[in-house]
C-alpha cells in the first residue's frame, strides 16, 4: 500500500515538475515604443529635477518658500471657516452652480439624443454621419472655456454666455457618447424589424432608445458631473456666478485661506455625494437589465 502511494505521489510530482518547468513566464521584450516612452520620461524626469536646480528663485529660499506652501495648506485646510459668506449664503451660491450644470446637461442631452440618431452609422446615412460626428470633433477640440469666450462676445459675460457655451460642449460630448451607445445595438435586430415593415421613428422609441437607456443615462449623469466641475470655474471666468464666484473673490481679491478652505470643502462634500449617487444608479441599472 506505502509503495502504490508513494508511486503515484512521485508520478504526480513529476508530472507538476514538468508541467513548473513548461509553464515559464515569458517576458515580452522591448519594443520601440516601450524604448521610446522610458526615454521621454527619463528626460522629462532628469529636465524637472535641472530646472529645480537652476531656478531663479530672486529672493526667496526654496525651503522657505515650500515651508509657507504647506502653512498656508495647513491654515486653508485644518483652520477652514467663513468669514464674508455664511453657510446659508454658500448653499444657495453652490445650488447656483447645481442649477447651471443641470440644465446645461438638460439642453445638451435633449439635442444630443437626436443628433446622436443621425450619427450613428446603423441608423443614418453615411454621409450624414460622417459630417456630424466630424462637426462634434471640432466642439470637442475647443475647451468650453473658450466656447463660453467666444459666446460672451455676442453675448456678454455672464450666465448666458456660459450656458450656451456649457450646452455646446455638452452636445459635442453627448453626441459622440450616444453615438456609440447606439451603433452598439445587433444589426441583425434592426434589419428584422425593417423586414416586418417597421418604419425609422418605430425602430428608434421601440428598440433602440430602450435597449440603450443604461448607457443614456450613465453617459448623461457624467457629463452633468463634469459640468458642475466647469460651472465652478465658469463661475470665475465668465462672471457666472455661484460658488466658483465666491472662490475666485475669496482667492484672488481677499486671500482668504480659511474661507478658500471652506468653499473647498462644499465643493468635496458635493463631489462625494455625486459618485455615491453615479455608483449606486449604475448598479441599480444593471439590475433592471
Amino acid at each position: 500500500m506505502n509503495n502504490e502511494w508513494l508511486m503515484k505521489t512521485g508520478s504526480t510530482l513529476k508530472d507538476s515538475g514538468k508541467l513548473t518547468h513548461s509553464s515559464k513566464i515569458k517576458v515580452k521584450p522591448l519594443t520601440k515604443q516601450a524604448i521610446a516612452i522610458r526615454l521621454t520620461l527619463t528626460a522629462l524626469f532628469v529636465i524637472t529635477v535641472y530646472s529645480f536646480t537652476v531656478f531663479d528663485y530672486g529672493d526667496t529660499n526654496f525651503m522657505s518658500g515650500l515651508k509657507e506652501t504647506f502653512a498656508n495648506f495647513k491654515t486653508m485646510f485644518f483652520e477652514a471657516s467663513f468669514s464674508r459668506l455664511t453657510i446659508t449664503e454658500a448653499i444657495y451660491q453652490v445650488l447656483i452652480t447645481l442649477g447651471l450644470a443641470f440644465l446645461t446637461t438638460v439642453f445638451g442631452a435633449v439635442i444630443a439624443l437626436f443628433l446622436g440618431l443621425l450619427a450613428a452609422q446603423n441608423l443614418s446615412n453615411k454621409v450624414v454621419s460622417n459630417t456630424i460626428k466630424a462637426f462634434v470633433a471640432f466642439i470637442r477640440a475647443v475647451p468650453t472655456v473658450l466656447w463660453v469666450l467666444i459666446f460672451s462676445v455676442a453675448a456678454g459675460l455672464g450666465s448666458v454666455a456660459a450656458v450656451i457655451g456649457m450646452t455646446f460642449h455638452s452636445i459635442g460630448y453627448l453626441i459622440k457618447a450616444y453615438s456609440e451607445s447606439f451603433e452598439e445595438l445587433d444589426e441583425g435586430v434592426i434589419e428584422a424589424l425593417k423586414g416586418c415593415g417597421a418604419n425609422w421613428w418605430q425602430i428608434v422609441f421601440q428598440t433602440v432608445i430602450p435597449s440603450s437607456m443604461t448607457y443614456l443615462i450613465s453617459w448623461t449623469f457624467m457629463r452633468f458631473e463634469i459640468n458642475f466641475s466647469v460651472a465652478v470655474a465658469m463661475g470665475a471666468a465668465a462672471g457666472a456666478g455661484g460658488i466658483g464666484f465666491d472662490l475666485f473673490m475669496a482667492s484672488g481679491f481677499y486671500f482668504d485661506l480659511r474661507e478658500i478652505g471652506m468653499i473647498t470643502y462644499f465643493i468635496l462634500v458635493l463631489a462625494i455625494i455625486f459618485e455615491f449617487v453615479s455608483t449606486r444608479m449604475k448598479a441599480n441599472l444593471r439590475e433592471t437589465h
